[in-house]
């Protein structure tokens, strides 16, 4: 083949390697969840306590394992975030980290959305000429059926996959790289593209009013990206 003028980062994480959490498993990733949503700054605003928590597949990246969640609250918002760890020479788990957020922006409030989608970025790689693209962690749910894997594109270029688990994936991407911006696509067993959601909002979504954060700066739709592990 050619050279490529797409010279990025692709297929970087590895994929999924246990079922989704259950069990004992679960509830140890869920104290470390719970211990980070205890902790986020929302502004003196009350968001309520998390109910059960659901799990994504695994993804693992540069020596950690990360764990994707989202939870809900009483009061109608959705806590997401991650549990990420190492493995030791045992291949225990250990040196466990958790981030954590919230949105009172979701699907039942979007009903033109075809994919719920959740990010956080987890770092930089840095490409030509010094240009640096996020790895951005992206976990979700299709909001229509039919689908079994869902792809990462960066200019119509694949960087990543990962097949449905209950309905449930997790991809890790470059993002931000050149001027160009993720689209998660859902796609059938038979190849036919079902859906595609881009992480940003479209110049006509947006308003000039605050988002979640109360900035009004425009963003990914769920608040989640812009941070790295490095900044949190």
């Amino acid at each position: 083949m050619p050279p490529t003028d797409r010279f990025v980062i692709s297929f970087a994480a590895e994929p999924p390697q246990q079922e989704l959490a259950a069990g004992r498993w679960a509830e140890a990733l869920r104290e470390q969840f719970l211990a980070a949503c205890a902790d986020i700054d929302a502004d003196g605003e009350e968001i309520g306590a998390a109910g059960e928590v659901r799990w994504f597949p695994d993804r693992s990246l540069y020596g950690r394992t990360y764990v994707p969640a989202v939870a809900r609250t009483e009061l109608g918002y959705e806590l997401f975030g991650y549990v990420s760890f190492s493995v030791d020479a045992a291949g225990e788990p250990e040196e466990f980290e958790a981030r954590a957020d919230f949105t009172g922006d979701v699907a039942e409030a979007n009903p033109d959305w075809e994919l719920d989608l959740n990010e956080m970025v987890l770092g930089d790689w840095r490409g030509e000429a010094g240009e640096r693209a996020e790895m951005t962690l992206v976990w979700g749910v299709p909001l229509v059926a039919g689908g079994a894997v869902v792809t990462a594109e960066l200019a119509d270029h694949a960087v990543d996959q990962c097949g449905l688990a209950d309905q449930r994936f997790t991809l890790i991407a470059p993002d931000n790289y050149r001027g160009d911006y993720l689209e998660v696509k859902l796609w059938s067993r038979l190849g036919e593209q079902l859906a595609a959601e881009s992480l940003y909002a479209e110049e006509d979504e947006l308003d000039d009013g605050p988002d979640d954060d109360g900035t009004g700066e425009d963003g990914p739709d769920d608040g989640g990206a812009g941070q790295s592990d490095e900044d949190a």
